[in-house]
């Protein structure tokens, strides 16, 4: 299909069944990239994809404005993510298989020629990066990969969290100082 995803979305919310394929076709990547910075493990991933597009296609009707769909997509598949790190917390957030990459994104770092040392000292980095962002609150947590990892603005994180913009940029300001924090004693204390 080479229809637009405003076309697709509407043709979606008429009931066309393929057009929803091939929504899910188009955006299941993006949001288990999502899911996966969120939830750091596979398998937290994968559930929040296909549980995001049990919740899409169960409420199709309720999509309103056929150019804020990626919003929408967006919205279902973050609060899922909140609902997983909430019944998880307590049990230990930072998974096993935090510096494991789909085969694609393996392909592509291994056009880059990378000294041994270099390799360690960047996966020492992003473990540790990666275990601050675990001791953040879920919606600062959130809110700092959708604006600073994903690139979203304030307004479309605002939307996209259903909160005030006002919000997002205090959970941002805060998140940033807490990693900045943390990072400074966590990685000052491997040196």
């Amino acid at each position: 299909m080479n229809k637009s995803i405003p076309e697709l979305v509407d043709s979606f919310v008429k009931g066309d069944t393929a057009a929803f394929a091939e929504l899910v076709r188009r955006y299941q990547k993006n949001i288990y990239f999502l899911a996966y910075r969120l939830l750091g493990n596979h398998l937290d991933a994968d559930d929040v994809v296909q549980e995001t597009f049990v919740r899409v296609y169960r409420r199709q009707k309720e999509i309103a404005n056929v150019n804020s769909f990626t919003s929408f997509l967006t919205r279902i598949a973050t609060n899922y993510a909140i609902d997983l790190l909430r019944k998880r917390k307590g049990r230990g957030s930072v998974s096993d298989d935090l510096t494991e990459l789909p085969g694609e994104t393996q392909v592509d770092l291994a056009r880059r020629v990378r000294t041994p040392e270099e390799l360690l000292r960047d996966k020492v980095v992003m473990e540790e990066i990666q275990r601050a962002l675990d001791r953040l609150p879920p919606r600062q947590r959130i809110t700092i990969m959708l604006h600073d990892v994903d690139g979203y603005t304030k307004s479309e994180v605002a939307a996209i969290l259903e909160c005030p913009e006002a919000t997002v940029r205090s959970n941002l300001h805060i998140a940033r100082n807490k990693l900045k924090k943390i990072l400074k004693k966590r990685l000052s204390v491997k040196e």
